[in-house]
């Protein structure tokens, strides 16, 4: 039962940031835009980690994230090697695509692949400053898989969606991301809930850098106007 409210929970998480996600960019304006190069990207070589693991039996213990094995390399490479077997792959393909996707839509592509590093480099650095853990992870579970970025990258999207709406509903849905996953780390111990506030709290920043910007720009515009 437990793993069963584990797997619908982080599920319903998902569910949770697509539609956040679909919210900031416009249900109705996804057929207009352009093809995300970066999230096709990323997708890509998602999806040849996969095939590389059917071809090479050798390569989960290569590239994977266990801290018994030495590599520079294996924090980055294990992001795309999958462990939850095959639904549990085509999920993480699946998401992985879609969220990225609608990350670059509104993030842009740089962006968007700067918060997919940042969804693998920095939760585990946060969890050892707050001493959330003992170190790395020993759970074989935690050795691979992208979908602990994906959840990061997803977050930024239900910050995004939250900056961009007054109505009552899509403001709680925007809000419960962040405090679904507080909840499902609290309660289950379950990692993807924690990366989410994470990524949430990411996205606030770069959205306060972009407005400040953006607002900069416009005030110099005006005082040159002015100025004229």
């Amino acid at each position: 039962m437990g793993a069963i409210v584990f797997n619908v929970t982080t599920a319903a998480l998902m569910v949770m940031m697509v539609n956040c996600g679909l919210g900031v960019v416009g249900r109705d304006t996804l057929r207009g835009r352009p093809i995300p190069w970066a999230a096709a990207a990323l997708t890509a070589i998602a999806v040849g980690g996969v095939l590389l693991q059917l071809v090479w039996s050798g390569a989960m213990d290569a590239l994977d994230a266990d801290p018994a094995k030495s590599g520079w390399w294996r924090e980055f490479t294990s992001v795309f090697m999958q462990n939850g077997g095959l639904l549990g792959a085509a999920w993480n393909l699946v998401t992985l695509a879609v969220v990225a996707a609608l990350a670059q839509w509104y993030w842009g592509g740089p962006l968007t692949l700067a918060f997919f590093l940042a969804g693998i480099v920095l939760p585990g650095r946060i969890d050892t400053l707050l001493g959330f853990g003992d170190g790395p992870s020993t759970d074989p579970r935690n050795f691979a898989g992208s979908s602990g970025a994906t959840y990061f990258l997803g977050a930024t999207l239900a910050l995004a969606f939250l900056t961009r709406t007054r109505l009552p509903k899509e403001l709680a849905l925007a809000i419960g991301v962040p405090a679904l996953g507080l909840a499902m780390w609290l309660t289950q111990d379950n990692g993807h809930g924690l990366v989410s506030v994470y990524g949430f709290a990411l996205g606030g920043a770069a959205w306060a850098v972009r407005t400040r910007r953006r607002d900069g720009s416009a005030n110099a515009d005006h005082s040159s106007e002015r100025a004229r």
